[in-house]
């Protein structure tokens, strides 16, 4: 996979509705946003740094560079930002014991996009490593493209992974729902010009404008996510 955005396919017709669903993957379909916490916390007690709760806030959601680098600059920790991100990235994995938790809804709508046969995407700040690591228990059958935050040159906040994941699956942005659980994300989404719907795990999202928040997955399906985008045409 490169980096580069591939041009938009125009097999559409210009009136169609829903066109991709983009899902992030840690906290949104999977619950391991305290796997990673327990990974950053048990990695900084070992450099001998306890880390503050406020600083989860602030990490939830982030890719590996950005998460690790406000990190070292809290903590003062000697580390390099390569090696910390290796580290983290190891004792996450290690963390991880047999399958992981999908959260409430999420297979069911995993199931419910694929029988209806919705193209979909799994976008992420994760690394590689850790994506395919989690897919053996999201199923990577369940996606037509998975996009992880070391594949791409500018990863979340920045539009550039949503936008090369809806140019993967030939649709435009605009007729895309993006899923979400972290305010990262969701600018991510945003910025990209796609519908989002956020479930929030960490931190509190607010509504706006193109943008829903639902308590859990389980108040996510197909006519739902057709709606949102059927009501910008």
């Amino acid at each position: 996979m490169t980096s580069s955005i591939p041009a938009v396919d125009t097999r559409f017709a210009e009136g169609s509705a829903l066109q991709a669903v983009l899902l992030d993957m840690d906290g949104t379909l999977v619950d391991t946003e305290d796997i990673w916490w327990d990974a950053e916390v048990s990695i900084f007690a070992e450099l001998g740094h306890a880390l503050a709760e406020e600083y989860r806030e602030v990490v939830v959601g982030g890719p590996m560079a950005r998460s690790a680098s406000f990190l070292i600059e809290a903590t003062g920790a000697d580390i390099a930002l390569a090696e910390l991100s290796g580290l983290l990235n190891s004792r996450f994995t290690e963390l991880l014991d047999g399958t992981v938790p999908m959260l409430p809804g999420a297979r069911r709508l995993l199931t419910e996009l694929a029988a209806h046969e919705v193209p979909t995407a799994l976008v992420s700040a994760s690394h590689r490593r850790v994506m395919d690591r989690l897919l053996r228990s999201i199923g990577p059958e369940n996606f037509a493209l998975t996009v992880a935050g070391d594949e791409i040159g500018r990863t979340k906040p920045h539009p550039d992974p949503y936008l090369f994941a809806a140019a993967g699956l030939a649709a435009d942005p605009a007729r895309c729902v993006v899923i979400e659980d972290t305010a990262t994300g969701v600018r991510a989404a945003e910025a990209a010009g796609c519908r989002v719907v956020a479930v929030p795990s960490v931190v509190p999202i607010e509504p706006a404008a193109g943008r829903t928040v639902v308590g859990s997955l389980e108040e996510v399906d197909l006519p739902f996510l057709r709606s949102l985008v059927t009501a910008l045409h």
